[in-house]
């Protein structure tokens, strides 16, 4: 081991450098292995019972911080060296040993050449596991007329070189891998393929880089394919948030306890759907200001399905947020601050936004707390590693997080003008184009159901983002989203919250919250609409129903809709600006608004 002095910011070692990436640092490639390496005694505790719940428990750890310079006590957390193999970037000898000069590692070869990572390792396709290209076998091998019997049998491990040579070709075929002593020469051109490691005989160790040998429990029949060191898809990272509010019950969980607890419920359920029914769940809604059909919903759901309603996180949110702006003027203290309004409150202020939006939220204060859950390599099909590879069965698992502290503006949207608009045959069939794709997709499962109502409040988010970068003074980058939108439930959610949250500002520079007064934020949201309207890349990305990753966007690119991929839940996917603005004969959320407000200016 060895304390390599560097500082990463903590919201990095959850992203993009939490565990099991590789990070560069000082000329080293390092890996973070999972959360069993860290010393649990220096790293703080973060608490936040709704994010534990939704992880099935554990506890949430924060990496150990520091002020001031670092030194050898500093607290810090455990990275691995990976790839092993390096070259000498003066006399080219490849090798994966360290050498040690007065008791210390060090990164340099005997000759004085500093040692650098070979930029090429070996992911599993399926298993998301990754290891070191074994080069001394991988350059002896091969099929053609050079592997004799001296290179087959070649045993020269400290003769290996990493050379390049113009005579020899252009790009891949110029880095080769030669050994000095049977003059075997391999380019690295014939190690990119997608099947050229199975043909080499080279296999899946079937664990991490910092696991070891033993900690194999079966083996993985994978193939493995050769990648570059820093390639995107080396990582993907499977993280959850959720902001610490008051958890409140949704208004659908509320109604199912009070029927169930009405004095006609026996009576009701004995009837079982019968002639009596109706008349009995309607005295019962009359009494509880609901509709039959709640009742009934109600008094015959299933349990499971309320369960598992209690522990979404974006349900609690919606109803925490909900009361909050009921409240008007918030002067509750604490890490959730809400001030609301409703459009008429400015009565003559774009009379044409009123209609579409119920109330508006100023977020004055928010904490939300982000979790690394895992992560998975290759593709977003392969299997899911844990955060925290310890077997043992008692063992709690251990989730890297970290909490910050922020600002942000709440839209809530009117539900008899949306519910109207998604009940249209032709909204319901553009939006049915994503679900489709979504359905046939092996991993598109995890992201939200691309309803209508989804689809139209998450492009709005983009395209608000997209203008608040303007006025507000932080970057896009620097914004977050989270929509509310289920039609599934009786409360059905409609809304959508912009915020930004830092873990070294206490509520941030209040640029964002100040902009949630209607008479700021109504201008912007049609200067939003406005820019929208018209994209860079028209007539072609408005007349497009297949664009992003998976074809999960419809008429949305990086001139009109798309932000930064940190920014959004769901990755620049299911978006369209058709469902928003209209287009091809399908009418837009927010058409009419845009149409009325051009009109007031002739």
């Amino acid at each position: 081991m060895q304390n390599i002095k560097h500082d990463l910011r903590l919201s990095e070692t959850v992203s993009p450098f939490g565990v099991g990436a590789i990070v560069d640092v000082r000329g080293e490639s390092l890996i973070a292995p999972d959360t069993s390496w860290w010393n649990r005694r220096i790293s703080p505790e973060i608490h936040c019972d709704r994010l534990v719940a939704q992880l099935g428990g554990g506890i949430l750890k924060q990496a150990p911080t520091h002020s001031g310079t670092a030194g050898n006590d500093t607290p810090s957390l455990l990275y691995w060296r990976f790839p092993a193999w390096r070259f000498c970037e003066r006399c080219l000898k490849l090798s994966k040993l360290t050498g040690i000069d007065k008791g210390k590692f060090r990164n340099a070869c005997d000759c004085g050449g500093a040692l650098v990572p070979m930029r090429y390792v070996a992911v599993c396709k399926t298993g998301s596991h990754i290891q070191d290209v074994p080069w001394f076998k991988w350059s002896h091998r091969g099929y053609d007329k050079g592997v004799t019997e001296e290179v087959r049998f070649c045993r020269a491990y400290a003769e290996l070189r990493f050379v390049r040579s113009s005579k020899r070709g252009e790009g891949l075929a110029s880095l080769r891998v030669e050994c000095g002593k049977c003059k075997r020469s391999r380019p690295l051109s014939e190690l990119v393929g997608s099947d050229s490691l199975i043909r080499d005989g080279i296999k899946c160790d079937g664990r991490q880089p910092w696991e070891s040998e033993d900690a194999t429990t079966k083996p993985c029949e994978a193939s493995l394919i050769a990648v570059q060191r820093g390639a995107n898809g080396n990582y993907i990272a499977e993280r959850v948030s959720a902001l610490d509010i008051p958890e409140e019950r949704p208004r659908s969980l509320q109604i199912v306890e009070q029927v169930r607890t009405h004095d006609l419920y026996t009576r009701l359920v004995e009837d079982n759907g019968g002639p009596k029914s109706e008349q009995i769940a309607g005295w019962i809604a009359e009494e509880l200001d609901t509709g039959i059909n709640d009742v009934l919903a109600a008094a015959f759901a299933n349990d499971g399905a309320s369960e598992t309603q209690v522990h979404s996180l974006k349900d609690g949110e919606w109803a925490a947020f909900t009361k909050k702006m009921k409240q008007r003027r918030d002067l509750a203290q604490g890490n959730f601050i809400v001030d609301g309004w409703t459009p008429n409150d400015y009565p003559r202020l774009h009379t044409e936004i009123h209609p579409v939006l119920s109330g508006i939220g100023q977020v004055r204060r928010v904490r939300e707390v982000r979790a690394l859950k895992g992560f998975r390599r290759h593709t977003p099909e392969s299997d899911f590693v844990r955060a925290d590879l310890d077997r043992d069965p008692k063992h709690r698992p251990v989730y890297p997080a970290l909490e910050l502290f922020g600002e942000g503006i709440f839209l809530r949207f009117d539900e008899s003008v949306l519910s109207n608009w998604e009940a249209q045959p032709a909204v319901k069939a553009r939006a049915r184009i994503l679900a489709d794709r979504r359905s046939q997709s092996e991993w598109a499962h995890r992201l939200d159901v691309p309803e209508p109502r989804f689809v139209a409040l998450h492009t709005i988010a983009h395209l608000l983002v997209r203008r608040l970068a303007f006025a507000s003074g932080y970057s896009s980058a620097a914004l977050q989203e989270r929509v509310y939108a289920n039609s599934e439930r009786s409360d059905k959610t409609a809304g959508i919250l912009i915020y930004t949250a830092a873990g070294d500002a206490q509520g941030t520079l209040g640029g964002l919250v100040r902009l949630g007064n209607p008479r700021h934020l109504f201008p912007l949201l049609v200067a939003a609409l406005d820019d929208a309207d018209v994209c860079s890349n028209d007539p072609v990305c408005i007349e497009s129903d297949r664009q992003g990753a998976s074809q999960l966007n419809l008429s949305a690119c990086h001139g009109c809709a798309l932000i930064s991929e940190t920014s959004c839940e769901t990755g620049n996917r299911l978006l369209d600006r058709q469902l928003v603005l209209g287009g091809s004969e399908v009418p837009g959320l927010l058409e009419d608004v845009l149409k009325a407000v051009r009109n007031s200016t002739r």
